[in-house]
């Protein structure tokens, strides 16, 4: 695939020693799924939360959410929510956002499906800071950006957190649209995150291991480098080609789309992290595959 859009590629191993500079901000979109879910099995590897106990007042539990198969609707389906984010509104109140997209009725039974839901997400991300009375923010630092040594993760919640962001085009947008919350920072955070998770530095091996767990989807997606897919908690899991498996998350929203993954079956595991404008998601998944197979 060709384009000409200006992409944003960070590439990281276990033996990279470089110390990159790279300062440009991007937003995390659906990559912040994977982080929701790290900190929620973080909190189940403590002890501190259940994830198949079923949530009060409904009858799915914390792991259906982070897998897609709660049967849950998706906001993004409604007509009324994409025009808001067109013209550039102030967000719904969460309640009004939460019952206009349940209004659209359950899928399946949970446990009985798959459907990617972002209503999921944001119930989520509730849960673990009812859980912790912490905001989501705070457990992200505590768990992920202090152990790490992180300094550019953070979540945004105005429209001036968005100035930051490199494209001009993301001035004036509100990421409050983003109902479980989208994280920004650079693209060498992005893949340290990541990796670091499969190098055992986030979860334990047996938590990890749970994590990984994924549902097949199915096969090749036209227009993407995918020739096998699936879901795990908060990760897409599949395999891309000569490159093997990929497993990590892609994302996307008015004006911007990333791939952070990372490949196991490289003769030294990788992990990529892409960003580019435009909204088409195979353009930074490409590019990721490409970087991975670079020698």
């Amino acid at each position: 695939m060709t384009t000409n859009q200006p992409i944003f590629t960070h590439r990281i191993s276990a033996s990279d020693a470089r110390q990159v500079q790279e300062a440009e901000i991007f937003p995390y979109w659906s990559f912040t799924k994977t982080v929701i879910a790290i900190c929620a099995l973080r909190m189940a590897q403590e002890g501190r939360i259940d994830l198949d106990r079923m949530l009060t007042g409904y009858d799915f539990s914390l792991r259906q959410l982070l897998g897609h198969t709660s049967g849950l609707p998706d906001y993004y389906s409604l007509a009324s929510y994409r025009k808001g984010v067109a013209a550039n509104e102030e967000p719904w109140p969460a309640a009004q956002l939460r019952e206009a997209a349940m209004a659209q009725g359950r899928l399946f039974a949970p446990g009985k499906g798959w459907f990617y839901s972002n209503l999921g997400y944001m119930l989520a991300r509730d849960q673990i800071e009812d859980v912790t009375q912490q905001s989501f923010s705070s457990l992200v630092k505590q768990m992920i950006c202090d152990p790490l040594s992180l300094r550019s993760v953070e979540l945004a919640l105005t429209r001036r957190d968005f100035d930051r962001i490199h494209w001009p085009s993301a001035s004036g947008y509100h990421p409050g649209w983003v109902y479980h919350g989208c994280l920004t920072g650079t693209a060498v955070d992005a893949a340290k995150i990541l990796h670091a998770l499969f190098m055992g530095e986030l979860l334990n091996a047996p938590t990890l291991s749970e994590m990984r767990i994924h549902h097949p989807l199915g096969g090749a997606i036209e227009g993407r480098p995918w020739t096998e897919c699936g879901y795990a908690l908060g990760l897409m899991s599949g395999r891309c080609g000569e490159a093997g498996r990929v497993i990590g998350h892609s994302g996307g929203g008015p004006f911007s789309v990333n791939a952070v993954y990372h490949f196991p079956d490289l003769p030294t595991p990788i992990t990529v992290a892409s960003f580019t404008d435009g909204k088409n998601e195979g353009v930074a998944e490409f590019a990721a595959v490409k970087a991975a197979l670079r020698d």
